[in-house]
């Protein structure tokens, strides 16, 4: 005959277990949760890469998502590209100064910016400024069963709010990246040969001397990685906002939009260095 109390000396000793073992449990939770939600996210750029060209009427679409994400994006394309150049120069001319290779900024502000600061910064600043609207965009959209109407009128979400975007993505990011590194080079003129005093002609020889094709290639193709990183991430936690965990209406399009960003930003420096490791 069991003594009084062992019931609850029994269920006192499997919570403690419960408690003990919790870090372990939440480490494969958190484990479960982001290999489904690789895999989701995987199968999802894969159905909204296939309907890229579904129909006439994503060509139109597409247009007017490459006037939002890449021409309302310029103005801070360029002002940050243009003062990174200009922080770029000075620390360069110092830095090259105490080995008397001054002659040397041109190349080392035009390969800094190809290779590197062009495409990452560029990524990270649209993220900011457009990635940031396309999830809550979408968000609203499907916590106001504005996504579940356009299924109703066998319109198929993914490819009427998701391909456009990413399509534009992928031919906003270079052109973009591109404009960056050129207005970057400018500003570490500005400051190497206006401000410093240095020689505009070597500036300028050194970009075209030491600047090779296999660098500007490299380039491009971090920023088209980073164009599908970027749109994959934001819609999908857009799309998804009603699945999440820690909010529900108003308040989960926030912590989509934040986590966003957070997560883009997070794979950009991630498969940047990636890129890097196996481009150069």
């Amino acid at each position: 005959m069991a003594r009084p109390g062992a019931e609850g000396d029994s269920a006192a000793m499997m919570n403690s277990r419960r408690q003990h073992f919790s870090p372990i449990a939440h480490l494969g939770d958190a484990t479960l949760r982001f290999v489904g939600d690789t895999g989701a996210m995987f199968l999802f750029l894969l159905e909204s890469t296939g309907r890229i060209f579904s129909s006439l009427g994503q060509f139109r679409k597409t247009i007017q998502q490459i006037y939002f994400i890449g021409v309302k994006s310029l103005s801070v394309i360029t002002l940050i590209g243009l003062f990174t150049g200009m922080v770029i120069g000075l620390q360069m001319h110092y830095a090259l100064a105490k080995f008397g290779a001054e002659g040397f900024l041109g190349a080392a502000v035009a390969l800094s910016l190809v290779r590197e600061l062009g495409p990452v910064l560029t990524a990270i600043m649209i993220t900011g400024r457009a990635g940031s609207s396309m999830t809550a965009e979408i968000g609203v959209m499907r916590i106001s069963a504005q996504v579940d109407a356009l299924r109703v009128m066998d319109i198929n979400p993914i490819g009427y709010l998701v391909s456009p975007k990413l399509a534009a993505s992928i031919i906003c990011f270079p052109i973009l990246t591109a404009f960056f590194d050129l207005v970057g080079m400018a500003g570490g003129y500005l400051t190497g040969v206006l401000l410093l005093g240095g020689n505009g002609g070597t500036y300028t020889y050194r970009i075209q001397a030491y600047m090779k094709l296999s660098d500007v290639t490299g380039g491009f193709i971090k920023s088209l990685v980073f164009a599908v990183v970027v749109c994959t991430v934001c819609c999908f936690m857009g799309y998804y906002t009603h699945t999440r965990r820690d909010a529900v209406g108003p308040e989960a399009v926030s912590q989509a939009t934040t986590a966003g960003v957070v997560t883009s930003c997070i794979l950009i420096l991630l498969s940047d260095y990636i890129l890097t490791s196996l481009l150069f």
